[in-house]
């Protein structure tokens, strides 16, 4: 089996590789204190650290609160400067809204992160990324099917708890368990 960078090579010709003067984690440094500076926010700027991670696969960047951590993959460098750039700025916003209302109190893409996008020049930021990383593929090994309205669907893990059709509980019961429509497991076809 090829490995992650082999398999990104064969996604994007060489024309795409971009030589960046952001793939250096000081220049990072530098472009964040550039805009928590403006924001008023030098404490941040002075406990934030990065770091290109090379055990990150599909996951374009993370960022960790309290330490203002902020972890990318490596395979953006053969992306494009725009898209370290922008991947940045996607989770130094996360630490911004954490720093402004603390971790417990919004949740991870809610509003509060959206204005510290909007703050950080980068509004209408996407939750999700669609870049040509590698994605993970997990087998779906479980079917199951609803016995009133024979709705199929499969999952990777087994239930291990009573479940029921959502549809037909909240069209039939006001959404509440019944057992009438207990999902049912089935074998799958190989």
């Amino acid at each position: 089996m090829k490995n992650i960078n082999e398999q990104l090579d064969l996604l994007l010709p060489d024309s795409a590789v971009s030589e960046s003067k952001l793939q250096d984690p000081a220049d990072l440094e530098n472009l964040a204190e550039k805009h928590l500076q403006k924001l008023g926010l030098d404490s941040l700027a002075e406990k934030l650290e990065i770091i290109w991670n090379p055990r990150m696969r599909s996951t374009a960047g993370k960022a960790h609160w309290p330490s203002a951590k902020i972890e990318l993959n490596p395979l953006l460098q053969k992306i494009s400067q725009e898209e370290i750039e922008r991947t940045f700025l996607h989770e130094l916003a996360h630490l911004l809204a954490y720093h402004r209302h603390g971790v417990k109190n919004i949740r991870a893409h809610g509003s509060e992160w959206q204005q510290a996008c909007e703050d950080l020049g980068i509004p209408g930021e996407a939750v999700t990324h669609k870049l040509p990383l590698p994605r993970r593929q997990l087998r779906r090994r479980w079917r199951y099917r609803c016995p009133h309205c024979h709705h199929q669907f499969k999952r990777v893990r087994k239930y291990s708890v009573k479940v029921a059709c959502y549809r037909c509980c909240l069209k039939n019961n006001n959404g509440r368990y019944h057992p009438m429509f207990h999902l049912v497991e089935e074998p799958l076809d190989s």
